[in-house]
Order: C-alpha cells, then structure tokens, then sequence
C-alpha cells in the first residue's frame, strides 16, 4: 500500500512537472535548432560534411541535456552556484597554463570528444554565482561597499584570466554578465554611470595596451576601405552579402557570397551574414522574432518563479542573450568592431552552444519547479 502511494505521487511530480515545463520556449529553441543546422547545412556547400555532423550532434546531445537539467529542482543550482564557478576558475587557469594554441591563442582544453573552451561557460557560471550571491542579501546591504567590491572581485578575477588567453571579446561578455545580475539586485545605477564614464576616460590608455591585431580590429571598423584586400576584406563581404540579400533574399544554398568563397569564416561567428544573403531582410526578422519570444519567455519565467535566485537569473540571462544577438548582429554589419561573439545557436562551436543549453536547462527548470522557494 505505502509503495502503491508512493508511485502515485512519484507519477503525480513527473506529470505535474511536464504541466509546468514552456513548450513556447522549448518550440521556438528547436526552431532555432532546426535552422541553425539548415544553415550549416548551407556553409558546406549544400552537402552532409563535417560542420553540419558535428552541429547537428551536438544539438542532439546538448537539447536532451537542457531537457534533463530542465526536471533538476532550481535548489539543485543554487546549491552549486560557487562550487561550479571555482570549477571554471580552474579549468581557465588549466588552459592558461596547458590548453591548445591556435591562431595565437590559448583558449581551449583538449577533452577528445570536444575542444572545450572554459571562457564560455563562465558567461553562464558568472550569472549562476552572483545570483546566489545576491540571493539572501539583505535589500540595505546590495549597496554597501563589501558587495559591491566582492561582487568586482567575482567578475574581475575570470576577465583577467581570459584576458591573457588573449581574448579581449569574451571577457567583456562575461563583464556583461556579471554587471548584468548587479543591475537586476539592485546595485544603484549611479554606479554604473561612474564606471562608464571611468571607461571612457580611460579608453585611450587602454588601446595603448591591445595587442597589434586588437588595434588593427579597431581601425578596421572605424574605416574598413583602409585595407580592403586585408584587415577590411572580410567586414566589406560580409555587409556585400548582407545587402545583397535584399527583401526575401536570394534563396536557400543560392548565397553566391558565401557559395564562392569571399566570406571567411561563415559558419562561425559571420553564420547571420549567410542567412541574411540566402532568406533577406524577410527572414531575418523571422529569426529576430524567435530571439525575442525566447527571450520575452525566459523574462516572464523570472516573473513567475518565488525564489528570488530564479528570478536573478532568468532576467540576467535573458539580458546576456539580447547583448550577444545584438554584438553578433552588430558586429557582421560593421557596427561595431569584431570581437569574437557568436551568434547562440546559429554558430557552430560546441562550448558556446554548450553554454547556452546550460543555460536554458536552469532557466527551464526554473519554469518547472516555479512555485518552490529558497531559503
């Protein structure tokens, strides 16, 4: 009788949790998959080759690991919100030491099944730690120098170690991160404006110290028409291919830009240029809109969860994503200079779709288990 009960209420959790679970969020990251892995279809010249089989395993493998992390109960990643963030601390400090050199630097450790680069889990590891952080903070307290400066010291020590790799891209991501969950606990915005205007004031000592290559990039996006065979080749195809794209662009695996090989690097973070070229502005307001209905989604998760970590996170995270679309974006239209963000999703690379999907699993299970508190 008792084990009779006791599987009635086991069936009882799994089905009432499958009532709480976002098919909207859940539809519109398949979604995203699907074109995502249409699109690397297309960077491999219309055929199965190693891009498309490598992207599409690890959207299988990744989508079954968020829908697993989904059903964890939110009190599960709260408990493991500092132990995960020493763990990348460590693996940046591995790479710093042992990771794998390429193209100058040194940003990933070899795990044979996967190049893991420990950066891009910090995006979501720097949420996941603040967040606790904040969580039992008392209101009167978010403000006072301690927080403010521990919170610093949380941010600063992972910018630093990513700094070195060099990788001046990622690190102000997890800047962004970070900063983003102090805006949402309530750190006074006058803070924030003291420290954009320091930044400013300081921006011409900072140059001085990029690398030859990160000057380069800088002057690059200022005037792209300086080197247009070298530094500016790929930032003018890229904007070629995007306005040539026109209203419906020119069809799928019908992109001459990318087809014939004047836009390097396009299933990586320049992956928006191919599909803007072959679906137009028609279809980029298209993948625009399902970015935003993930995003609208992962705000009103936070809105509905009672545990205030959840909410930290969702509206962090939420913030995070939009910051990355609108950099990728921004940056494959020259409005900004390139720094290495790729697109979520859309761009091959498995620690950052790994992130990601992390991230969409707490956020789903935040959604799940929305009604439970944390003390």
């Amino acid at each position: 009788m008792y084990q009779h009960n006791r599987l009635t209420t086991n069936n009882f959790n799994f089905f009432s949790k499958l009532a709480n679970f976002d098919y909207v969020l859940m539809t519109c990251i398949l979604l995203l998959g699907f074109i995502s892995l249409a699109t690397m279809y297309s960077t491999d010249g219309g055929k199965i080759l190693f891009h498309t089989k490598s992207h599409f395993t690890k959207l299988i493998v990744f989508t079954i690991m968020m829908l697993i992390f989904s059903f964890i109960n939110i009190k599960f990643w709260f408990s493991i919100g500092y132990f995960f963030y020493i763990i990348i601390i460590g693996l940046l400090i591995w790479t710093y030491l042992f990771g794998i050199k390429s193209s100058g630097s040194q940003r990933w450790i070899d795990l044979y099944f996967i190049n893991l680069q420990p950066s891009e889990l910090m995006k979501i590891c720097i949420i996941l730690c603040l967040a606790k952080y904040f969580h039992r903070m008392k209101l009167e307290n978010v403000n006072s120098l301690y927080a403010i400066l521990s919170s610093l010291i949380i941010i600063l020590l992972p910018m630093g170690l990513v700094i070195v790799q060099p990788d001046l891209g990622t690190s102000l991501l997890i800047s962004i991160s970070g900063l983003a969950v102090l805006w949402f606990a309530g750190i006074n915005h006058k803070y924030f404006i003291y420290t954009m205007i320091g930044f400013l004031i300081s921006l011409p000592f900072i140059i001085s110290f990029l690398k030859p290559y990160q000057k380069l990039r800088v002057l690059t996006f200022l005037n792209p028409d300086r080197d247009p065979l070298g530094a500016g080749y790929q930032i003018i195809q890229s904007k070629i291919a995007v306005g040539s794209g026109g209203i419906f662009g020119k069809g799928f695996l019908k992109g001459t830009q990318s087809y014939l090989e004047f836009l390097p690097e396009k299933h990586t973070d320049f992956i928006f240029t191919l599909f803007s070229e072959e679906f137009g502005f028609i279809g980029s307001v298209f993948l625009l809109l399902i970015y935003a209905i993930i995003i609208y989604r992962i705000v009103a998760i936070g809105a509905q969860s009672r545990s205030y970590f959840a909410k930290l996170f969702c509206y962090s995270f939420a913030a995070s994503i939009f910051v990355y679309i609108t950099i990728n974006m921004s940056m494959v239209l020259g409005l900004l200079p390139i720094v290495g963000s790729p697109l979520p999703i859309m761009s091959y690379g498995g620690s950052s779709m790994l992130a990601t999907m992390i991230g969409f699993g707490i956020v789903m299970s935040a959604k799940v288990h929305n009604q439970q508190s944390i003390a």
